[in-house]
């Protein structure tokens, strides 16, 4: 695949030996040469749905327990349903067997959702900033209906992600055309900040994914510019953040100069650089995948040389001391989604060690779930103290698995 233009542009042959010199010098890019096979069988889908499938009814059966009278769950304010955390939770009802989209669990959480459709598509609470965010994963519900009669609800969602996606004839907060040279160009983000992070990026592009929307669509590749220029890898991001990185992983968002939410870390050469860390990772790389980015790509071998070398579920790779706990069942969500659409069964390490995703989740999730089946993150940041939120996080990682 040819790489997109991303503001500067390398001919083939300085582009050539600035991989060659990389290939030499980077432990990185020696892993990549570990042979990635094994006589190792896999967990079959039999075996992994014997071990998990109580782990989720229990947890829907928590769920469901605590839908409110209105259809939704308590999402972002105490005591009060919300669109977003609604739709999370459906997707877990609408997708197992014993429920489904005619189920009233269900049904009553799409009515609820859908009393929030706004007149541009987007399903959002307009008293929120979260247009994208709540939008995104109420489309992944709907689509997960499969339901003729919700196609013009579907349609009219994309559409809105897709016009609130950051390209020309927007203008970012001091009136620049943001066209393909922009550091904001083809990302999403919340309201409130007006600029875009891979974190929102790549949730509308999951929902754009899941509803449809073909990968040969412009808006994969509007977004695939702001998606590499979250990477730390210098080769193909031309930000001044990400000059002489080698990394490979990526962080929260390229605009502002980037900001990671991993922090920095010390070079050799004594200078700060970004520090990559696991959810973003696991996120850009599944946004490469989704924009048809081919498996040899450079951006795409050296994200998945950074996740063999950063394999691990105990917490949320590379970010530092206690903040690694932080943001955990979000790093479960799109780390199985991530290994699905990469679409082998194991993960060889950097060292050589061989791990079935599919079974290490199952065990990591099956060790975390409490008495009353349900999830919460201790290190409460990014709402992971909502049970709710965060019980929706793993039953969709563990139904990924289950594909």
């Amino acid at each position: 695949m040819t790489l997109p233009r991303s503001g500067f542009l390398l001919s083939l042959s300085a582009f050539s030996l600035i991989l060659c010199v990389s290939v030499v010098q980077s432990p990185l890019a020696l892993a990549a040469d570990t042979p990635a096979t094994t006589d190792r069988q896999p967990i079959s889908r039999e075996q992994l749905r014997q071990k998990v499938g109580p782990m989720i009814d229990k947890a829907l059966r928590f769920q469901a327990a605590a839908q409110r009278e209105d259809g939704g769950w308590v999402g972002f304010k105490p005591d009060q349903s919300d669109p977003a955390i609604t739709a999370l939770v459906a997707q877990t009802f609408i997708q197992h067997p014993d429920y489904g989209p005619e189920h009233p669990i269900s049904k009553r959480a799409i009515e609820y959702m859908l009393r929030f459709q706004q007149p541009d598509g987007g399903i959002y609470d307009p008293k929120l900033p979260y247009l994208n965010y709540s939008t995104s994963v109420a489309l992944m519900a709907l689509a997960a209906t499969k339901s003729p009669a919700l196609q013009p609800k579907i349609a009219a969602a994309q559409k809105c992600l897709k016009d609130n996606q950051w390209a020309d004839p927007k203008c970012d907060n001091d009136g620049k055309l943001i066209t393909p040279a922009h550091p904001w160009y083809g990302g999403a983000g919340y309201g409130n900040h007006k600029r875009p992070d891979l974190s929102n990026t790549q949730m509308m592009l999951e929902a754009l994914h899941q509803s449809g929307l073909p990968a040969d669509d412009p808006v994969y590749q509007k977004a695939l510019q702001f998606v590499q220029r979250c990477q730390m890898l210098a080769i193909t991001n031309d930000q001044p953040f990400a000059q002489g990185a080698t990394d490979g992983g990526f962080v929260y968002t390229a605009a502002q100069g980037g900001h990671s939410m991993a922090g920095s870390t010390t070079q050799p050469e004594g200078n700060q650089m970004l520090r990559s860390y696991g959810s973003m990772t696991y996120a850009g790389f599944k946004s490469m995948l989704y924009a048809n980015v081919d498996r040899d790509d450079p951006r795409v071998k050296a994200a998945f040389d950074w996740i063999r070398r950063h394999y691990t579920l105990d917490s949320n790779p590379n970010m530092p001391g206690r903040q690694s706990k932080e943001g955990l069942y979000y790093f479960y969500h799109v780390f199985a989604k991530a290994l699905e659409a990469w679409g082998e069964p194991f993960i060889v390490d950097h060292k050589a060690v061989v791990h079935d995703w599919r079974a290490d989740l199952a065990d990591k999730l099956a060790r975390e779930q409490r008495e009353d089946g349900s999830w919460v993150n201790e290190a409460d940041r990014w709402m992971e103290g909502n049970p709710h939120l965060v019980t929706a996080y793993a039953v969709l990682a563990l139904q990924t698995a289950l594909r």
